[in-house]
């Protein structure tokens, strides 16, 4: 009975043209569906159709179970034993299975390779990457040392600074500095914060900057600095805006002038620790403001030991609280107050910073009257 049913199902299979693959696997798996069922007595029916391009054989167990094979193109011979005809199935089903162990083993090697070449790419461009990272930083440093001067050499005088940006690895914002001695020896100090952010805001910290030096090389008057660059970069610059504050320190003496135009007050740091804020007399205006200048100076005599602190507001909203900030300040100068000027502004602007909740580009600057050299 069995054989008959898998002659049946061959049959059919050959007169539609089915591959023997496909032939096999089919007369295996009805062979195994009606075995158990033909061992208990029961009957298996079996019906073969070819329409519309497609065999449907179903066999019932006694439910219907259907399968279907797109018709060949022509007959497919099969043997008319059953022991050859199932020899050429199995040998059939045998070489599918060699052909997709080597399909799945040339699959494997060619991701082997794949895989292998992945790497060495990855290790290229993490190469690349580091090489890229060391040339950004060489352009980085070299940016720094032209937007942000080193201190100058002055007799008499102890200089320090700090800039903290806002992103770890750009040189570029608003907060700029420049210092330089003037031909009657003082040192002239200019610190400027211009309103916006990257780039565009370096652009206009630097034209604020060149201006003010090029007005006090030209003798124009202290007081007037502010005012007279603002007028002049009204017409080449007419939305830059920024707060600047000037000093002018005789080393010698320690005379000193603040001037400022809308920037927090600087801190003076006596030679005994003490601290607190330099405000003007009457509050000023930055470049571009309405108004702007600084129509009273702040006057006095840096003492031997005595320490000047010009900084941008960054150092002091950290925490969005600018008199917490302020109060902060004065305390982290007293604390720092014996160490170096060349390392204080460092010091004093991490401990300013151990909290940032507002992050912004921060300037500090220390202008340190020698005590040595006052007393010879």
């Amino acid at each position: 009975m069995i054989a008959a049913l898998r002659r049946r199902v061959r049959t059919a299979c050959a007169e539609a043209g089915i591959p023997v693959e496909d032939r096999a696997r089919l007369v295996l798996e009805i062979t195994l569906l009606a075995e158990p069922v033909l061992d208990i007595g029961g009957t298996v029916a079996l019906e073969a159709t070819a329409a519309d391009g497609v065999l449907t054989i179903t066999v019932r167990v006694p439910e219907p179970i259907a399968w279907q094979f797109p018709l060949g193109d022509q007959p497919v011979p099969v043997p008319a034993d059953d022991d050859r005809a199932s020899r050429q199935e199995m040998l059939a089903l045998t070489d599918r299975a060699d052909t997709l162990a080597r399909q799945q083993q040339e699959l494997r090697d060619e991701l082997a390779d794949t895989n292998s070449g992945v790497l060495a790419m990855y290790v290229e461009l993490e190469q690349r990457d580091e090489q890229l990272r060391h040339a950004h930083a060489r352009i980085f440093q070299e940016l720094e040392d032209a937007l942000r001067p080193r201190p100058p050499a002055v007799p008499g005088l102890e200089l320090g600074v700090c800039y903290s940006p806002t992103e770890p690895d750009s040189p570029t914002g608003g907060d700029l500095y420049d210092w330089f001695v003037l031909p009657d020896g003082c040192l002239h100090v200019t610190l400027v914060d211009a309103v916006g952010h990257g780039v565009a805001s370096t652009r206009d910290a630097l034209t604020v900057t060149h201006a003010i030096r090029t007005l006090a090389l030209e003798g124009h008057p202290f007081p007037d600095l502010i005012a007279h660059a603002s007028r002049t970069l009204a017409p080449i610059a007419p939305d830059l805006m920024a707060t600047v504050l000037l000093a002018r320190i005789h080393p010698g003496t320690g005379a000193t002038q603040l001037a400022n135009g809308g920037h927090p007050e600087p801190v003076l740091v006596d030679a005994s620790g003490d601290t607190r804020f330099l405000r003007p007399p009457v509050v000023g205006r930055g470049v571009g403001f309405p108004d702007p200048g600084s129509p009273g100076l702040v006057e006095l005599g840096l003492a031997p030991g005595a320490t000047l602190l010009l900084y941008t507001d960054g150092l002091v909203e950290s925490r969005k609280d600018i008199d917490e900030g302020q109060a902060r300040l004065l305390e982290a100068a007293r604390t720092h107050a014996d160490r170096p000027a060349r390392v204080l502004p460092s010091e004093v602007v991490a401990r300013m910073h151990d909290v940032v909740i507002y992050a912004d580009d921060t300037v500090l600057l220390a202008i340190r009257r020698s005590a040595a050299d006052a007393n010879r």
